[in-house]
């Protein structure tokens, strides 16, 4: 049986001047304020869809490079992965940019490339977007 996850928003008001509440089913996060301001404006203290978009995408980006190294015998000690959406109002999300560190036992640089390209282009959120995704691999000495 596939997996389900599941959030919902309540929205009051038009486009520009309303606001929303996002709020995860599983309590995982406290609700968090989405305006129009915080999505082309970045205001403090609240989010945007693309946010969280990004949040998703370097979670399931990290759970695959994760999953790829340790298929080859060379599981990561650490990985740390930034993602950036980009969105453009009137054309709507365009790209994501993601930056990832790793400290890996008996990978080198061009390998651990090599599996975050992989990881970039086939963890589901990446499959589930109909984006350019980017990645920039940069593997940390111990």
């Amino acid at each position: 049986m596939a997996a389900q996850s599941t959030a919902s928003t309540e929205w009051r008001g038009d486009l520009a001047s309303g606001t929303g509440t996002t709020t995860p089913e599983s309590g995982a996060f406290e609700p968090v304020e989405v305006t129009w301001d915080s999505r082309t404006s970045r205001s403090a203290g609240k989010t945007s869809p693309e946010e969280l978009l990004a949040a998703a995408h370097a979670s399931c980006f990290c759970m695959a490079l994760a999953h790829s190294l340790a298929e080859a015998g060379t599981p990561p000690e650490r990985l740390e992965a930034t993602a950036t959406v980009e969105f453009e109002p009137g054309e709507g999300v365009r790209s994501s940019r993601i930056a990832v560190t790793g400290q890996v036992p008996d990978v080198d640089q061009a390998g651990f490339e090599e599996a975050a390209r992989d990881a970039g282009d086939n963890c589901p959120i990446s499959g589930a977007l109909s984006i350019d995704v980017t990645v920039e691999a940069t593997l940390e000495s111990r």
